[in-house]
């Protein structure tokens, strides 16, 4: 079962929603040359986010142009019922959404039974009790720090004690990753936090040069997280 990679770590995941969709190819190949090693997959429905964002063709499209981890986020109403067609268009990681659920623990070894790892996310106003059932089965937790269904929003700063109660709960190799508002302001708040695996589209793909932005970021990241490990009793 692929793992996320360079762990124990903290890394940036650049999110493809805010790439320029003209140019998907170059701007992929310009973060995986940067550095980058996993590439966020905001997947929208149109029913449980306001929008609609891509599917697996285009995931199987970029697949076979990357070699980076790719992390699907399902922010759709059936995960269940799509997972199979992200895994087989290459995804190597599955997150779903607490909040749409029935039997997550079901849905959880559904998933790794397609050979991929698993994530759960949790919207912004979602508490961490919510996700506690299945915590000890996942590989990640993926905390909001917007709303889901659009790029490009504020970071909502009541989401980090949200983040440093689970940096606290979760196994060295479960991953903790944040999406949402990350840029070179906060950035370093939420891998102060405990947060490993920052994604960030905007700010990265937003600007001229995605690499340069990728690597600011990462640098800030690997700041802010040396200096909390090193405030470590």
């Amino acid at each position: 079962m692929p793992d996320f990679p360079a762990k124990p770590g903290v890394r940036v995941a650049p999110s493809l929603l805010a790439a320029d969709f003209s140019h998907l190819a170059e701007q992929v190949d310009a973060v995986e040359r940067a550095g980058a090693e996993v590439l966020h997959l905001d997947v929208m429905d149109g029913h449980f986010v306001p929008n609609i964002s891509f599917g697996a063709p285009v995931i199987a499209a970029i697949r076979k142009k990357s070699n980076m981890f790719f992390d699907a986020h399902l922010m759709i109403a059936e995960p269940r019922k799509y997972a199979e067609a992200f895994v087989n268009a290459g995804c190597e990681h599955i997150t779903f959404h607490i909040e749409v659920v029935s039997d997550p623990a079901a849905l959880v070894e559904h998933i790794h039974e397609l050979g991929v790892s698993v994530g759960v996310c949790l919207n912004p106003t979602t508490p961490v009790s919510a996700v506690e059932p299945i915590l000890k089965t996942v590989d990640l937790v993926l905390v909001m720090s917007v709303w889901p269904g659009f790029g490009g929003q504020k970071f909502i700063p009541e989401v980090v004690p949200k983040i440093k109660a689970l940096a606290g709960v979760l196994a060295e190799h479960q991953r903790l990753e944040v999406d949402g508002g990350i840029d070179a302001e906060t950035i370093s708040l939420a891998a102060a936090a405990g947060a490993d695996t920052l994604v960030a589209g905007t700010a990265i793909f937003g600007g001229p040069d995605p690499a340069r932005a990728f690597d600011k970021l990462t640098a800030l990241a690997l700041r802010a997280s040396r200096e909390r490990n090193a405030g470590r009793p």
